[in-house]
């Protein structure tokens, strides 16, 4: 489990300051915050508006429909509140450099297994290939060339499907998180099948 990137209340301080910069929609709130993060942290929707939601209860917050978009805005109450905590925001805008590097070092040793993974798989398709070559007869240069072409072709082939399917993903969640359409239900779903995936792609590549 990723542990949490905001203590507690603190990402209700935050909302604040960032809605200090200009009045927002769901969307711009969470690429904002993701912006931060340089995209190694992306809070959920359901993370996001309940504490909206909250805030606006409070006072601190106020939100007016845009067509199919709600826009939040800092109420003079929400900047007396921000001003007020100022030295408390100071303390989180320095954990926040500390979670994109834990996050970002995260990404790499993530990156990092999936590449040992890979590189498992080409030499034991390598040492495959010496074996059958030197069975049949033909030349084992030849034949490891030969699979070390296809592990790049098949490296370039997942690669890129990974890519399109996160594309599609991104632009349809992005779509639906700015017209206030993206459930909890749905960010569970993508997480778990996510996980899923994974798990299930690194038990092959470990056969």
């Amino acid at each position: 489990m990723t542990p949490a990137v905001f203590g507690h209340g603190h990402l209700r301080l935050y909302l604040l300051h960032v809605l200090a910069e200009r009045p927002m929609h769901g969307y711009e709130i969470i690429q904002a915050l993701s912006d931060r993060f340089g995209g190694t942290y992306v809070p959920s929707a359901g993370t996001v508006y309940p504490r909206l939601g909250k805030l606006e209860a409070d006072g601190l917050v106020s939100r007016l429909a845009d067509g199919r978009r709600t826009i939040y805005s800092l109420t003079p109450e929400g900047r007396a509140e921000l001003a007020a905590r100022s030295a408390e925001l100071d303390d989180i805008e320095a954990g926040v450099g500390d979670s994109v590097r834990r996050l970002a070092d995260e990404v790499r040793a993530s990156v990092g297994e999936a590449m040992t993974s890979l590189r498992a798989e080409l030499a034991a398709a390598t040492r495959e290939a010496r074996d059958e070559a030197r069975a049949t007869g033909r030349r084992v240069d030849e034949a490891v060339s030969v699979v070390r072409g296809e592990g790049r072709e098949r490296l370039h082939r997942a690669e890129s499907a990974i890519a399109s399917a996160r594309l599609d993903l991104r632009t349809e969640l992005r779509r639906a998180a700015g017209d206030d359409r993206l459930s909890e239900e749905v960010v569970s779903l993508v997480e778990q099948r996510l996980r899923d995936l994974t798990d299930e792609v690194r038990a092959a590549l470990r056969r």
